[in-house]
């Protein structure tokens, strides 16, 4: 059969019908990394369920919305009847930052009406959960289940209903389907959804290129000290401690926007931690293992190293996280050894956590508790992966869908995306310290509530010299979460909010000017008034950061060409071994 005849001919019925079983099968594969039991999903609905038919209160919420719905729908048919599609404004349009329905094609009458009906459609089930009497965590979780379906039901995830897909397939005669499948077929191989094209990019040649070496190591970590590029270079040098879910080399992707270059362009002498992806015989570590064999640690070499007696430090993420808690128990210890310290879009306080607050409960821990979820003595970075994919599920699940499986086409080569596929595991032990006491009790942002190397930690104790940067559109650390750092800690502090989220907002290099940033509004009276009075600038948040750090970093002094020392000779060249360990795959279970 020609592919002409393929469009118009039986076949084509069974492969869009497999096609859509296998889209919605992904929902299903992709969610077990935040879904943790069926049990839980099935209590949500049951609870609300309960809610609403014992009540004539909430019967009468939900008539009331499902009314108004019908008299939407009436409208778009009468509109429809009447010809008048195209005088009258849309009943609904959707949200800035939705992409599905960009194309032009969407405008067309018919997918017009498709989209506005789920649109409208999705605006209802919404309405009544929010009008709902509940309390706000079930409310939350309830909030983010029915998103995840109606994601899954949107008509862009549809060849039959998806305009953009259905011209690509006439404009080939079929082919873009026939390529979907392969795409489909080749994914189901590689139990994931293919998201970077897998070739472009490759660590160690195109990506994490910038020269240095490793310098120490241990069970856990190797620290990378990196080649000057300048003839002078600032006294004191900065140690940055990146989160260890995923590789260090977010920091240092492509030389045009390499964040660690830029600073080794600026003078400043940089060391890193990469952190071990760990094995099913590295279970047993604990966050107290995290800090003192790693933060700690890496701080003691880098002093030793450059001969200083303060370093400055940046923390990305959890590493963030981590560094608030190594300067809790210096502060404890009376050690003066760090000199500033800067936290990229992480949490100290844990009360607002974002999407990821939606379902993290008391039961999904004692899972973890009990080992139900972990694999082999570790949380498999895969099921990371998944569960951050659900948090930006049209981004990062359906884009794909749609681009790869209805439209044929391969994902474009990126970067970042690149990075977020190379993923790393969590020790067993540590993670689940990390989620009770951390995320769930929120322990770290109460005084000496934990114990972490021997140490009650007091973060309110800490008088470090910080400078706290937060990232308006960040679905992993609120950018409200991470404001409340500069209410916690007791030195002098400012607060920088970089446009975009956590990841696009932090690779943002001044060459670019891609994203602005808003700094210099009032600290003491909470993070809106701080939002009215600070001021807007173009520009990457690197240059204002770069200026303060400028600051604390001493006098030039000439550039040293050897790395390491005597005591910690180098031991290969960047990016060292760890980067290059990559997790078992999963058994797949489709």
């Amino acid at each position: 059969m020609s592919n002409s005849n393929y469009l118009t001919g039986p076949s084509v019925i069974n492969d869009l019908i497999k096609t859509n079983e296998t889209v919605a099968k992904y929902l299903v594969d992709n969610s077990h990394g935040i879904i943790h039991d069926e049990k839980d999903l099935a209590r949500t609905y049951l609870h609300f369920a309960i809610k609403i038919f014992t009540s004539e209160k909430e019967i009468f919420k939900i008539q009331k919305n499902y009314f108004r719905l019908i008299q939407n729908q009436q409208q778009l048919w009468m509109r429809l009847v009447n010809g008048a599609w195209e005088k009258d404004s849309p009943l609904i349009t959707p949200e800035k930052n939705d992409k599905r329905f960009n194309a032009p094609e969407w405008n067309e009458t018919y997918f017009d009406f498709l989209k506005q009906n789920y649109l409208l459609t999705s605006q209802m089930f919404f309405n009544i959960i929010n009008e709902l009497e509940l309390d706000k965590y079930r409310k939350r979780k309830l909030n983010f289940y029915t998103k995840q379906y109606l994601d899954a039901l949107s008509p862009s995830n549809f060849l039959l209903t998806n305009p953009e897909a259905l011209k690509i397939a006439k404009e080939t005669n079929g082919a873009s389907i026939t390529e979907g499948f392969k795409n489909l077929m080749k994914d189901i191989r590689n139990h994931r959804i293919t998201q970077s094209d897998d070739v472009t990019f490759k660590v160690g040649e195109n990506l994490a290129i910038t020269k240095g070496s490793v310098v120490y190591r241990n069970e856990l970590i190797e620290i990378i000290q990196y080649a000057p590029l300048s003839k002078e270079v600032h006294s004191i040098p900065l140690l940055i401690i990146p989160a260890w879910i995923n590789k260090y080399y977010i920091l240092d992707l492509q030389k045009n926007n390499s964040f660690i270059r830029y600073y080794v362009e600026q003078g400043f002498t940089v060391f890193i931690i990469s952190w071990k992806n760990p094995t099913s015989q590295m279970g047993h570590l604990k966050l107290d293992d995290y800090v003192e064999t790693g933060v700690l640690k890496a701080i003691d070499v880098v002093r030793k190293i450059t001969g200083v007696e303060k370093i400055n430090t940046l923390g990305y993420c959890i590493g963030g996280t981590i560094l608030s808690i190594a300067l809790a128990i210096l502060t404890t210890r009376k050690q003066d050894i760090v000199n500033s310290a800067t936290f990229l879009a992480s949490m100290l306080d844990f009360t607002d956590i974002g999407p990821m607050g939606d379902v993290i409960e008391e039961a999904l821990v004692r899972k973890l508790e009990r080992g139900d979820i972990l694999q082999g003595g570790v949380m498999p970075g895969r099921t990371m992966e998944k569960a951050f994919n659900l948090i930006r599920d049209k981004d990062l699940i359906w884009y794909y869908v749609v681009n790869n499986y209805l439209e044929g086409k391969s994902p474009p080569p990126f970067d970042v995306m690149e990075w977020t596929n190379d993923n790393t595991n969590l020790p067993a032990g540590m993670y689940v310290f990390y989620m009770r006491q951390l995320v769930l009790e929120n322990k770290l942002s109460k005084r000496n509530a934990i114990n972490i190397c021997g140490v009650p930690i007091n973060l309110f104790k800490i008088k470090t010299p910080a400078f706290v940067i937060g990232m308006k559109e960040d679905h992993i650390s609120p950018a409200k979460t991470a404001f409340t750092t500069t209410e916690i800690l007791k030195g002098p502090v400012e607060y920088l909010l970089g446009d975009s989220g956590h990841i696009m907002g932090v690779v943002n290099p001044p060459s670019k000017n891609k994203y602005g940033y808003k700094m210099g509004g009032i600290l003491d009276e909470g993070y809106d008034e701080w939002q009215r009075t600070a001021t807007s600038h173009e520009g990457s948040w690197w240059l204002p950061w770069s200026n303060w750090l400028a600051k604390k970093s001493g006098k030039l002094i000439a550039a040293k060409k050897q790395l390491g020392n005597s005591e910690f000779p180098e031991l290969i060249a960047a990016p060292g071994n760890y980067v290059f360990e990559v997790c078992c795959e999963e058994n797949f279970s489709g």
